[in-house]
């Protein structure tokens, strides 16, 4: 009889304490990787410059028109 006892005592759904520590790993987990990955997707579309943009002579502040 004892021994079911201790098989009791280790078992997930019995024991709150293990439990609860189990889940807040996995919680703990999937926040941390929710962040990095979007820190990573938040990376890759940065702003990577001023771009090279031919801007036509009639549409600038000063228009030149031919």
């Amino acid at each position: 009889m004892s021994q079911h006892t201790d098989s009791s005592n280790k078992d997930f759904t019995r024991n709150w304490v293990v439990s609860s520590r189990f889940l807040f790993y996995v919680q703990l987990f999937c926040i941390v990787a929710f962040v990095l990955g979007g820190c990573y997707k938040l990376y890759s579309y940065r702003y990577k410059g001023k771009p090279n943009v031919e801007v036509p002579s009639s549409t600038e502040y000063n228009p030149k028109y031919k």
